[in-house]
Formats: structure tokens, C-alpha cells, sequence
């Protein structure tokens, strides 16, 4: 059995303030690339995961960890004991700002949960090997691709401040979800020396810097509600670049932005001085991104010569599905 899924953009939290009695929210895109690729089958050795050879330069402790973790939690939730083995035949790095742990996991249990003959739906399998505690978007993406925000969780549910990473509350609702348009292009600019925040660093940071003055709150939700949805209906590039152009600019993402070495700032600076529509970075980064309708391989070509060949350069699109399994 074989399961392929996608990366995908975090464009901001919505609220870290929780005035109204909800905290987190998210927007954020399906990408057609980078993809996650896995084979699974039972075992009767232990449990196993084979690295396609042309994976060779990552390190591949921290994705081993993620498999097994999920393949445990699994494997307890159907009260079963089996052992498995993983053939990784595409991967993408993690702590690029591109969700990885989340789709690594996600495919894990949606595997495990199949070859032993039980069918669960995203939502399920994501309460179960705990993932979606802020943010929904890996979720949904995996769920059913496309341009997504969610609603964020309760605070009666969720007492604190915390990334995915350390939130154990279930998924949020999903609130709204449009298909992405084909037409539009998306850049991906990864500088080579640096990584995103992960782990107790960036618990520490939402922990410091939260909650987020509510007049930011405010004004991300209605940019969102009155600007980048209507633009997402209509197609309309100018007025959703804008939105997300502003709301980077405002609540936690300004903070995750302001943490950034000056690689990251020199990166957006650079695409925004080509005119892209839209620029941001996604997640913790350090990815960036650029949303245009014009010839990307012309402005991939510039972004290189603009970063001296130091960063990776991916010209992509949105994903209008979830994963796909091959049974």
C-alpha cells in the first residue's frame, strides 16, 4: 500500500489573543510540490524503514522518530501489535515551514490504519497521533488540499499558547475552503542556511510573545473575511496578494517574521522588488513564497542570480486534493 502527499504554505495565525474565547486560526495553501511519497507493508521482523537512495543527504533520525511515534500510538489505538515496513521514496526536508511532521504522521497512520482493515477519516487519525492542536491547516491539506482557514479551538479546550508541536487538543473546525486557481503560480525561495523554529525555541517564543494586541486580531480577520476570501472567489491576484501581503505584516506572523536572520528579509525584499503580488514567509520559515501569475522560470531565473544560487528555488502550484492512496 502507498500513500502520497503534498507540503503546503502557512500563511498566518488569526488570533493569538483569544479575546472572544477562541485562540489560534489558520490560513494557509496546498502546494503540488514538494511531495511525500511512502510504501507500507506488515512485517514479521521489526519494524523497518527503508530510505530510497536518492534521499541520501538527509539526516534521517528526526523522520525516523516521526514514523515511529505515529506507527505506536497507532498500533495502541487498534490494540494490536504489528510490525511494519516503510519504503520512503520522496521526501522533503523538516522545519522548512512546509509541514512535514504533519503529513510524515498523517501517512503513517492513514496506512497502518487501512492495511488492518480500518477506515478513519483525517480528522480521526489526526486526534489520535495528536496533531492539529493550533493549527488545522496540515490537517485539511492532507484531508482535501485546496485554500484553507479554520477556526482555531476553544479555550475552555486549549488553556495556552502553544504550537502544533506541543498542543495535544484535537483539530479545529474547518470554516472555509476554496479551490486554489490553476493560473497562479507559486515561487518557493529556501535559503540553504538557516531553519525554521522548532522544538522548546519555538515554544518559548509563543509563550513570550503572546497574546498578541487585539487591534491585530482584528484587523487579520478582516482582512481576511473582506478581502482575501472575496479575492480567492473571484480570481482576483491583485486584492489576495494585498491581503496577504498586510496580514504577514500584523499579529504573530509580524513576530515570526521579525525573529528572522537577514537572509529571510533580503529573500522578500528581492521578490518584492520584482513585482510579485504577493511575498511572504511561510510557517516559522525559513521558506518564502511569491504568488504570481507571470512566467515563473523568468523570475526563478532572477531570484537565483538575486541570491547567488545560495538558496533552493521551487516553481510550484496549488493542490486542489488531498492525499492519494494506492492500494
Amino acid at each position: 500500500m502507498e500513500i502520497e502527499t503534498s507540503a503546503r504554505l502557512h500563511l498566518s495565525l488569526i488570533d493569538l489573543n483569544g479575546l472572544e474565547g477562541r485562540l489560534d486560526g489558520g490560513i494557509g495553501v496546498t502546494l503540488q510540490e514538494p511531495t511525500l511519497n511512502i510504501e507500507c507493508k506488515e512485517s514479521t521482523e521489526d519494524t523497518t524503514i527503508i530510505f530510497d537512495k536518492k534521499l541520501s543527504d538527509y539526516h534521517f533520525d528526526t523522520y525516523e522518530t516521526k514514523i515511529i511515534d505515529a506507527t505506536n500510538k497507532m498500533n495502541k489505538y487498534l490494540n494490536i501489535d504489528n510490525n511494519y515496513e516503510f519504503n520512503i521514496k520522496k521526501l522533503y526536508p523538516i522545519h522548512q515551514g512546509l509541514g512535514l511532521g504533519t503529513q510524515i504522521s498523517l501517512s503513517v497512520a492513514k496506512l497502518i490504519s487501512e492495511l488492518n482493515e480500518h477506515t478513519l477519516s483525517t480528522i480521526e487519525l489526526a486526534k489520535i497521533i495528536q496533531r492539529g492542536g493550533t493549527s488545522g491547516i496540515g490537517v485539511y491539506s492532507f484531508d482535501m488540499g485546496g485554500l484553507i482557514i479554520d477556526g482555531g479551538h476553544k479555550k475552555s479546550l486549549k488553556k495556552d499558547y502553544l504550537p502544533s508541536s506541543a498542543s495535544k487538543v484535537s483539530p479545529p473546525p474547518l470554516i472555509a475552503h476554496y479551490d486554489f486557481p490553476e493560473e497562479w503560480n507559486i515561487i518557493l525561495v529556501t535559503p540553504q542556511s538557516t531553519k525554521g523554529a522548532s522544538g522548546k525555541k519555538e515554544i518559548d517564543i509563543f509563550q513570550t510573545y503572546s497574546p498578541i494586541d487585539i487591534q491585530n486580531v482584528q484587523q487579520i480577520s478582516y482582512l481576511t473575511l473582506m478581502k482575501l476570501m472575496p479575492a480567492i472567489v473571484e480570481k482576483d491576484l491583485q486584492n489576495f496578494g494585498d491581503a496577504i501581503n498586510k496580514i504577514q505584516r500584523l499579529g504573530f506572523k509580524k513576530i515570526e517574521r521579525d525573529l528572522q536572520d537577514s537572509t529571510i528579509h533580503e529573500i522578500m525584499e528581492h521578490m518584492e522588488l520584482l513585482n510579485i503580488p504577493s511575498v511572504g514567509m511561510s510557517s516559522f520559515g525559513p521558506t518564502c513564497f511569491g504568488i504570481t501569475d507571470e512566467n515563473p522560470k523568468l523570475l526563478q531565473k532572477e531570484l537565483k542570480e538575486l541570491t547567488d544560487n545560495t538558496a533552493e528555488i521551487r516553481v510550484t502550484k496549488g493542490k486542489n486534493h488531498g492525499s492519494i492512496l494506492k492500494k
